[in-house]
C-alpha cells in the first residue's frame, strides 16, 4: 500500500481581532525550546504570518488523521505561547500587508518578484503519495491531470481577498497562479522528458531552482512521492484527510492504467487551465468542467464521477467507507468557502469569522 503524507500551511492570527500577525519566528522558538534540539513538524514558510507542519508518511488514513490532529492541536499550542492563534484559512478574510521571512532565499524572491512575492499570502494543503520510481511517477502526473481540478472544488477555502469577498471559492489559487512555473501542465511521457522539461525551466533565471517548480502535481524533490500541490488548506481535517485518500487513489488508478497501457486524456494546457479556474471561482456551487469531456456539468455529478473513477482503489485501499461518508458530509455541509460565508452571514463580521475558524481548525475528524 502506498504511504500518504501531508504538509499544511496555516496562518498565525490575533486571537482577538483576526488579524494575521508576522510572528512564525517567535513560534518556532517557541517550538525550538519544547523540543529541545529533537524534530519537530514545524517550518517557516515565505510570509511571516503562516506556520508550516508536515506529517510522517503513512499507510493508514486513520493515523494520518490522528497526526493531522496532534499537530493543528500542536500548532495551537506553540501559537499561543507566542500570544497568537493557528487558522486553516487558505487565505485572510481581514486586510493584511504580508511580511516576507527573513533568509537569502526569500531575500531572492521578494527582490525577482517583487509585489507578487509581497501579496502572496496563501496557504495550501500539498499531499504527497509515494511511487516506486520516477518513470512511474511521471505516468501518474500524465494520467492525473484532468482530475486535480475536481480536488481543487473540494478543497476550496479562500472566498475572501483583503476584506472582502473575491467572488471565487478558491480565490487562493488565482493569487497562487501569479508564480511563473504554476498550473497544470503538458503530459511528459518520461521521466527523461520531464527532468529535461524542469532543467530548462530553472536554467531561464526566472526560478532560484527546483524547488519553484509550482506544478499543481510534480515529482518531489526530497522524497520518492508524486507530490499534488491544487488543494487549499482545508477548513475541517476531516476534508484534508479526505483529499489525501483521494490523491492516493487518484495515484492507485493512474498507475494501474499505465501498467495496463491505457494513455493518458489528451486535454491540452488551456483546457485544464479552463477547468481550474471554473473550480476555483464555483467551487461546489453550480458548475465544474467534466474531466472526461471538458464541458460543464453539475458539480455533484463532477465529484461523483471522481469517486467513481478511484473507487476500485478506495475500495483496496480500505478506504472506501471513510471517503463515503466524509465525502457525503462535504456535500451536505460545504466546503471551507461555504462555511464562511455562512459563518459572515450568521455573524455579520469577518474578524466572528475568523474566530470561528480558530475553533474549527483545531476540531477532531468527524
Amino acid at each position: 500500500m502506498r504511504s500518504v503524507g501531508v504538509e499544511e500551511e496555516l496562518l498565525l492570527v490575533d486571537p482577538r481581532s483576526g488579524q494575521p500577525r508576522a510572528v512564525s519566528e517567535e513560534v518556532l522558538a517557541v517550538a525550538a525550546r519544547r523540543y529541545e534540539g529533537r524534530e519537530h513538524a514545524f517550518t517557516k514558510e515565505l510570509q511571516g504570518q503562516q506556520l508550516e507542519f508536515g506529517t510522517l508518511p503513512r499507510t493508514s488514513m486513520a493515523e494520518l488523521a490522528a497526526e493531522i490532529e496532534r499537530c493543528r492541536a500542536d500548532a495551537a499550542s506553540l501559537a499561543a505561547e507566542a500570544g497568537v492563534a493557528v487558522a486553516a484559512l487558505a487565505t485572510s478574510p481581514l486586510p493584511v500587508a504580508p511580511a516576507v521571512s527573513e533568509g537569502r532565499r526569500y531575500d531572492w524572491i521578494r527582490e525577482n518578484y517583487a509585489v507578487t512575492a509581497l501579496e502572496q499570502l496563501t496557504s495550501g494543503c500539498h499531499v504527497h503519495v509515494s511511487v516506486t520510481s520516477d518513470e512511474e511517477g511521471v505516468a501518474v502526473l500524465d494520467r492525473i491531470r484532468s482530475w486535480l481540478s475536481v480536488l481543487l472544488a473540494l478543497s476550496a477555502n479562500s472566498p475572501f481577498w483583503q476584506g472582502g469577498d473575491s467572488g471565487h471559492h478558491s480565490y487562493r489559487s488565482r493569487v497562487w497562479g501569479r508564480w511563473p512555473s504554476t498550473g497544470p501542465v503538458e503530459a511528459f511521457g518520461s521521466a527523461e522528458r520531464y527532468h529535461r522539461r524542469v532543467r530548462e525551466l530553472v536554467a531561464t533565471g526566472v526560478l532560484q531552482d527546483e524547488g519553484m517548480i509550482y506544478y499543481d502535481a510534480r515529482l518531489s524533490r526530497h522524497y520518492p512521492t508524486v507530490e499534488i500541490r491544487t488543494a487549499d488548506v482545508c477548513l475541517d481535517a476531516s476534508t484534508t484527510v479526505l483529499v489525501a485518500a483521494l490523491a492516493r487513489a487518484l495515484v492507485d488508478t493512474a498507475a494501474r492504467q499505465w501498467r495496463e497501457g491505457t494513455p493518458p486524456d489528451e486535454h491540452g494546457i488551456g483546457l485544464l487551465r479552463a477547468a481550474a479556474w471554473r473550480a476555483a471561482r464555483s467551487g461546489l456551487d453550480g458548475e465544474l468542467l467534466h474531466p472526461h469531456t471538458m464541458r460543464p456539468a453539475p458539480a455533484e455529478r463532477v465529484v461523483r464521477a471522481l469517486f467513481l473513477h478511484v473507487e476500485a482503489a478506495l475500495d483496496e485501499n480500505g478506504d472506501l467507507a471513510l471517503a463515503r461518508k466524509a465525502l457525503d458530509d462535504l456535500l451536505s455541509d460545504g466546503n471551507g468557502a461555504q462555511v464562511q460565508r455562512r459563518l459572515l452571514g450568521r455573524y455579520g463580521s469577518l474578524p466572528a469569522v475568523v474566530a470561528e475558524c480558530v475553533r474549527r481548525t483545531q476540531e477532531g475528524v468527524r
